[in-house]
């Protein structure tokens, strides 16, 4: 598995940052574990943290999989809150999430087989720590970046009413016409959006991650409907829904923490949301449309390195030309496969191709990894 990097960005709970480093699985290729690391032992039925204390800023868990099945581990605040979380720790692996936290009360899960609610222990964070970083440089960066935020979720709710109402008016043509548009800036600030955790799963969730008994609502009901079945009758409450869904994301984007931290996170979280989504074709199942999503995770995470640019050229200028060269390429390829507006359909994509463009996300995650730790330093 590749490096993986996500954002806490929640609103009213303090400023926290997240990364999530996942091992390779190969020999060798394990994760670097923190020495100071709280060990979290999951089992098919258990889930054993070492410490239920633990002291306020940086905390590492260093959670290995004594089970039989692939777990996942989240970490939850109050409320239910989705702290963050670790995908896909095989059988016999052990994986670090590291998270910044403000002292509270917390819930740490383990997610045998990767299903429910997961198996949950209490924790308590005591002491301060976890402050943002003073650089008026990056506070600018911050405020620069929560406008390009609401500018994005703004315009996606514009463009997802165009497209509610071709779906609501019957016109399947103009519909599939308007669907990757209305996504585009949903992708762009996607892991903002997933901060509040209750919006991801109506909007944007995909019919093979359904769970049992779960309603399926957002923009792949309405892709399947008309990619599949060619009509969308029955399907108008769906799209009125998407539009509530969208509107109540419009609101509470404007009180979201955004720390530079979290920021550089989210970018890495977008090449992750390419790499596990968009390259494998998975996300547009039925429309082909990945191509559409690919390129806007690229720019939501390429406006992040620019609004960051200034610190780490100064702090690392060796990883700033590494990130211009390899953002540069994934760019270049991606052009390949322009067509009017938009992008050839990704069915039409061969496979040594998607290979090429995977192994280009590839060579940019893994500098894009570095950015928070250096914005951060």
């Amino acid at each position: 598995m590749p490096v993986y990097v996500r954002p806490l960005i929640l609103p009213g709970l303090g400023a926290f940052t997240l990364a999530v480093v996942a091992g390779c699985g190969g020999a060798g290729d394990q994760p670097e574990i923190a020495a100071d690391a709280v060990s979290v032992t999951a089992t098919d039925t258990a889930c054993q943290v070492a410490k239920a204390r633990i002291p306020a800023g940086t905390v590492h868990f260093a959670v290995t999989n004594k089970g039989a099945k692939a777990t996942e581990f989240y970490v939850y605040a109050p409320g239910d809150r989705k702290v963050d979380e670790l995908h896909n720790v095989d059988p016999g692996d052990t994986e670090q999430l590291t998270v910044t936290l403000a002292a509270g009360s917390y819930q740490v899960a383990c997610k045998p087989g990767k299903q429910g609610d997961g198996i949950r222990q209490a924790i308590t964070v005591v002491g301060s720590g976890g402050t943002a970083a003073s650089d008026p440089r990056l506070a600018r960066a911050v405020d620069e970046y929560r406008t390009y935020v609401q500018q994005q979720v703004d315009a996606t709710l514009s463009a997802t009413q165009r497209f509610a109402a071709a779906v609501k008016a019957g016109d399947v043509a103009q519909a599939k016409q308007l669907y990757a548009p209305s996504r585009v800036g949903w992708e762009r600030v996607e892991p903002v959006a997933e901060s509040f955790g209750d919006i991801d799963p109506k909007v944007d969730l995909r019919e093979a991650d359904l769970e049992a008994g779960q309603q399926w609502t957002g923009w792949h009901r309405l892709e399947k409907a008309l990619w599949v079945k060619g009509a969308t009758a029955g399907e108008e409450r769906y799209a009125d829904q998407l539009l509530a869904d969208l509107r109540d994301l419009q609101q509470r984007v404007k009180t979201a923490e955004i720390t530079p931290t979290s920021m550089a996170n989210g970018a890495k979280e977008l090449l992750d949301e390419v790499a596990t989504g968009k390259v494998t074709g998975e996300e547009e199942a039925f429309s082909h449309t990945d191509l559409w999503d690919f390129a806007a995770n690229v720019e939501g995470a390429r406006k992040v390195y620019e609004l960051l640019k200034p610190v780490v050229q100064q702090k690392d200028a060796a990883l700033a030309q590494r990130l211009d060269a390899e953002f540069a390429k994934v760019e270049g390829l991606l052009a390949k496969y322009r067509s009017g507006d938009g992008y050839v359909s990704y069915d039409t994509v061969t496979e040594p191709q998607r290979k090429e463009l995977s192994d280009a996300v590839n060579g940019l995650a893994e500098p894009l990894s570095k950015l928070a730790g250096t914005v951060a330093g």
